[in-house]
């Protein structure tokens, strides 16, 4: 019976400590949420950029922008209508997409009254650290300097990051993401796993 009395202590213990560990985790997990939320709404104002990067986002089945490209584009016209310079939309194809991303938003663009000579895909990155690396090297051919980066608001802080890590201090300008709440969470809560990845990466050296 004594034995038995133990095995139960010991079973209710590591109960409350699994408990405890998912408890934390939760919370860690909403604060970072939390962090990201506090640092996109923080971002400075651009004041003075000579060049245009826009990070591509989902291209529906119809060859149309997706809701958050749309108004990642939108965002890229108002600050292009301000100061014309080169403007390089950058993203691959992904697996459901009937073209790349870069290209889709290239012929948007054009179509819509912005300079060909301008606008410039690079339809081949695959991730957000490709998007800034491609994106950078061919606005630096252009002799450009200073440029302002275009996605959405959750994701601008990380990509401000990416590009200091790869030496661009570039200014920053989110467009907004669809304001259901569902929207809202999913588009947050895969952020703050993206930048556990970012640091996983960064100072681990982790292959993720």
């Amino acid at each position: 019976m004594e034995n038995t009395g133990k095995k139960c202590r010991w079973a209710v213990k590591a109960l409350l400590a699994l408990v405890w560990l998912v408890v934390a985790g939760v919370v860690c997990y909403a604060a970072l949420i939390g962090l990201v939320y506090y640092w996109e709404v923080n971002v400075p104002e651009p004041t003075d950029y000579d060049s245009i990067i826009v990070l591509g986002a989902q291209v529906l089945p119809s060859g149309e922008p997706s809701v958050q490209l749309r108004w990642r584009l939108d965002k890229a016209k108002e600050y292009y209508e301000k100061h014309p310079c080169y403007m390089v939309v950058t993203g691959g194809q992904g697996g459901q997409e009937p073209a790349p991303e870069g290209d889709v938003m290239q012929a948007v663009l054009i179509a819509e009254g912005l300079s060909e000579e301008h606008v410039i895909s690079d339809p081949h990155s695959a991730d957000t650290k490709e998007n800034i690396r491609n994106a950078w090297a061919i606005l630096q051919e252009k002799g450009c300097q200073k440029p302002l980066i275009v996605t959405s608001d959750y994701h601008l802080p990380r990509a401000l990051a990416i590009a200091r890590d790869a030496g661009l201090e570039a200014q920053g300008a989110g467009s907004p993401c669809r304001p259901e709440w569902n929207y809202w969470l999913k588009n947050h809560m895969r952020e703050a796993l993206a930048w556990v990845k970012y640091w996983g990466v960064k100072y681990l050296g982790l292959k993720l």
